[in-house]
């Protein structure tokens, strides 16, 4: 991985991409007005690009870049103020002051959603395996500016770290938090959205298996929640009770604890 500054740009941008070069363990590359798919094939390699307001992700073998944004949970959040239903929540059954452990990241949309919902008084952990992906969002989380108040809020409440789900699980106490949430479906999305395909090689595929559903009815006090494939057959081996959505490519299912 390479790190850069945009074409324009100034001193501080560009003291800015030395330090997070050092942060990412990553070598910043000087600009010199050269055209990004140029350094990339020169350098053979990805490239973060440091803007003025935001950090894109250049994947080498793309012209899609990855930047953060906090793509449905902004409608999703006005539905909420409107008091409409949220699919995630019902699922989850958040509250004010509930805690929830989102074991899959990705765009961090749902732990969006879910701080917004469990406020000041809740918590929300929300865990990304892959370095690079878990940075840009997590800065986005951080320096996001929304016509929404209380989504800002929200989105600098959530708690990231930048860990495999399956280690975390093994390591916390019985009864750490309300909910544990996965959505495996991040990685399908990475195979077939466009916007996103090219993240596909970044993404950290850990299955959900036996073990690690014993952890998490371990560490959750109320329950497990899982969006998956509506054909997947995880629900039944694992004994969710399936929340059907007609039209819809995913279902969430409930274990209770």
């Amino acid at each position: 991985m390479i790190v850069t500054t945009a074409g324009r740009t100034n001193e501080q941008m560009i003291e800015k991409a030395k330090v997070i070069a050092k942060e990412l363990d990553a070598e910043y590359i000087p600009r010199k007005k050269q055209s990004i798919n140029k350094m990339k094939q020169l350098l053979d390699d990805d490239c973060i690009i440091i803007g003025k307001d935001r950090l894109e992700l250049h994947p080498f073998q793309s012209d899609v870049p990855f930047f953060f944004h906090p793509n449905s949970a902004s409608f999703r959040i006005k539905r909420l103020l409107r008091s409409e239903l949220d699919p995630f929540i019902k699922a989850t059954n958040l509250k004010n002051g509930s805690t929830i452990l989102d074991c899959t990241m990705g765009l961090a949309s749902d732990s969006i959603v879910a701080s917004f919902v469990v406020g000041n008084r809740g918590k929300v952990y929300s865990l990304e395996g892959n370095k690079y992906l878990h940075y840009i969002v997590k800065k986005g989380l951080e320096t996001w500016s929304s016509d929404i108040e209380e989504m800002n809020l929200a989105m600098k409440r959530i708690q990231t770290r930048n860990l495999d789900f399956k280690d975390v699980l093994k390591r916390l106490p019985d009864q750490f938090v309300d909910v544990i949430y996965f959505d495996p479906m991040f990685e399908d999305q990475i195979l077939t959205s466009d916007g996103i395909a090219a993240l596909r090689k970044f993404a950290l595929y850990t299955g959900i298996n036996d073990d690690i559903i014993y952890e998490a009815t371990r560490v959750a006090k109320k329950r497990i929640v899982l969006k998956d494939h509506f054909r997947s057959e995880r629900f039944a081996k694992y004994g969710f009770q399936v929340i059907e959505r007609k039209s819809a490519k995913f279902h969430f299912g409930i274990l209770k604890v």
